[in-house]
């Protein structure tokens, strides 16, 4: 990818925290897609029911907006 991507992980989980989407019960951020823009500004979210994989198209259809 020539951008840079970010996985959160248990014990940390801070982005997890920040964005809402940490389970806390269960120890790990539910499945979810954010694109930033080169300011940090969120540009797209989206929270997945628990299985699914985010689509590739959406997430590029997302990136080309920016």
């Amino acid at each position: 990818m020539p951008f840079p991507l970010l996985s959160d992980y248990w014990p940390h989980a801070a982005v997890g925290k920040a964005y809402g989407v940490l389970n806390e019960e269960k120890g790990f951020d539910k499945r979810a897609a954010y694109v930033l823009d080169d300011k940090g500004i969120v540009r797209f979210a989206k929270v997945y029911d628990p299985g699914t994989i985010p689509e590739s198209k959406e997430l590029l259809e997302a990136l080309g907006k920016i």
